[in-house]
C-alpha cells in the first residue's frame, strides 16, 4: 500500500514597503487612523508563489493591488520570513494577524 504524503506547505505571507506618497490616498489614510507619522507604510498579503515573484507580478499589474503597483518599493522580509512557508489556511490567518499587529505598532497598513 502506498503511503500518503503530507502536502508540502507553499503559502507565504509577505510585506511590501510603500512610498509615503500613499498617504495622499484618502482610502489609505481612512484605513489607518492611528498611523504614527514617520512609521513605514506597508502592504500585507499572502500568496502561493514565492514572495519575490508575487511582488514582481504586482509591479507588472498582474492580479495586482493598486497601492503596490503605484507605491510599492521593495519587500520587507525581516517582517515575514519567520512565518513562511505555511499551509493555506494558516497563511490566510497570518495575513490578517500580521496586518493588525503592524497597524497597532503605528505602521500605515493596507491589507486586502
Amino acid at each position: 500500500m502506498a503511503s500518503r504524503r503530507e502536502p508540502r506547505h507553499h503559502h507565504h505571507v509577505y510585506v511590501v514597503a510603500l512610498s509615503v506618497r500613499v498617504l495622499d490616498e484618502p482610502r489609505f489614510r481612512k484605513a489607518n487612523p492611528a498611523y504614527r507619522p514617520g512609521m513605514p507604510c506597508v502592504y500585507v498579503g499572502m500568496t502561493g508563489l514565492d514572495p519575490d515573484r508575487r511582488f514582481d507580478r504586482h509591479k507588472a499589474g498582474i492580479k495586482a493591488n493598486r497601492f503596490v503597483t503605484e507605491y510599492g518599493l521593495r519587500l520587507l522580509p525581516e517582517l515575514y520570513e519567520v512565518y513562511n512557508p505555511m499551509p493555506y489556511e494558516a497563511a490566510r490567518e497570518m495575513e490578517v494577524e500580521l496586518a493588525v499587529a503592524l497597524r497597532e505598532a503605528g505602521y500605515g497598513v493596507w491589507q486586502a
